[in-house]
């Protein structure tokens, strides 16, 4: 190979780092900056982002609004269903999809933390708070990156479906990126600093992708930055971005257990824990009632199940006495009174005098008690009238010296 020809497929090939510069010019001036929201709380942040991905900003707004009025609280939004939600989700251009993501965080937070906060994700290191984030069973990585860039002060470039069909449509990466969902290296090129205004733009271009992908203006920015890749990789009139090949789940290592069998642990006891066949009713589990073969008939001679409690109504009746016979049992009570009173005769006497005897104690400690009381009365009787004339007295000696003291005051000196 000639150095001429070298050159021509250097041209022809250029750099990673030379397309996404081109990218981000190209995306500047076909697009505005929209800063983030960054008031929202870390669970508000990834509702919203999960109505964000593969959507413009402000039908993802709009959405999110209506989401928060429509619901009485987010354990409401996480108890409906898929498609209740994905109605109260207009605009979106796959509302099942957001519908689903809503759910799976809302659930795995509540799983974890049995509240609907993430606070404690930004109260550690950063690492600590994606950790956290991706520990979360079900949540998009598009809601993580998000969040990551947004909420918890990191770098990160947020990609969902749309924005790599962008980067796809541009030959900044492959066919294994694409369906991968991940491209490594894109944090080392875009520097932090421009973190945010590039995630901004690159997803209102991934978005255009999505809902208007034989536009005008998607067309403009992939031919500015690769045209070659127009010719190679961007899709006829009236198709759409190609879909993602997933790749298949890895079998688990020697010792490690599968999904399918975590699963199978976590499944709670009782009879809807067993399986369901297709078309058919659960079987209850084992134990549960009488003995069974593979079929679910019952095998003969075997032992019955337990009997299902029924709460019956109550049909008692009045009970009717006849007269005669309330008559014999009311003698007949009687009787048995005076036999068992007989016995006790003796010591109903014995008890009777010592009463008596009591008594006549108490009747004679009452009449020397008053006694006492009238030979007291008495004494204070004689006493009293003694008292009085000695009042009497110092009266008069009072009202003698009152007057002399009054002639003295009113003689007039000589």
């Amino acid at each position: 190979m000639t150095p001429s020809k070298k050159k021509a497929s250097s041209k022809q090939q250029p750099n990673r780092q030379q397309l996404l510069t081109k990218l981000q010019k190209a995306i500047k001036s076909q697009y505005k900056y929209i800063p983030a929201n960054t008031r929202r709380s870390v669970i508000e942040q990834a509702l919203f982002a999960c109505c964000l991905e593969n959507a413009h900003y402000d039908v993802a707004e709009k959405a999110y609004e209506t989401l928060m009025e429509s619901y009485f609280d987010l354990n409401e939004v996480r108890v409906t269903t898929v498609a209740e939600l994905a109605e109260s989700l207009p605009g979106l251009p796959a509302p099942k999809h957001a519908a689903l993501s809503l759910r799976r965080v809302l659930q795995g937070v509540f799983e974890s933390t049995y509240t609907f906060s993430l606070d404690h994700a930004k109260k550690h290191s950063l690492s600590h708070g994606v950790k956290t984030l991706q520990n979360l069973y079900g949540i998009p990585p598009f809601v993580v990156s998000f969040i990551t860039s947004t909420t918890l002060g990191g770098h990160s470039i947020a990609l969902d479906r749309g924005a790599l069909g962008a980067l796809y449509l541009c030959g900044i990466i492959s066919r294994e990126e694409y369906d991968a969902g991940v491209v490594t290296g894109l944090e080392r090129i875009i520097p932090k600093k421009s973190g945010l205004e590039f995630n901004s733009l690159i997803h209102q271009f991934g978005a255009d992708c999505i809902s208007s992908l034989h536009g005008a203006g998607v067309k403009k920015v992939v031919q500015s930055v690769n045209p070659v890749a127009v010719k190679e990789r961007f899709p006829k009139r009236g198709a759409k971005l190609p879909r993602q090949n997933l790749p298949a789940p890895t079998a688990p290592k020697a010792g490690q257990k599968s999904e399918e069998d975590k699963a199978e642990e976590l499944r709670p006891a009782g009879p809807q824990a067993a399986a369901r066949p297709a078309g058919k009713t659960p079987m209850p589990p084992p134990g549960s009632g009488p003995k069974r073969t593979a079929d679910g008939k019952p095998i003969a001679g075997g032992k019955p199940g337990p009997k299902p409690f029924v709460v019956k109504p109550n049909m008692g009746r009045p009970i009717t006495v006849k007269p005669e016979a309330a008559v014999s049992e009311s003698s007949a009570a009687k009787t048995e009174k005076s036999k068992k009173e007989r016995p006790n005769a003796g010591s109903s006497k014995k008890k009777a005098q010592a009463n008596s005897k009591k008594t006549v104690k108490k009747a004679k400690a009452s009449k020397k008690k008053q006694v006492k009381k009238k030979s007291s009365k008495s004494k204070s009787s004689k006493a009293a009238p003694s008292s009085k004339k000695s009042s009497k007295k110092a009266v008069k000696k009072a009202k003698k010296k009152s007057r002399h003291s009054s002639t003295l005051k009113k003689r007039k000196p000589r």
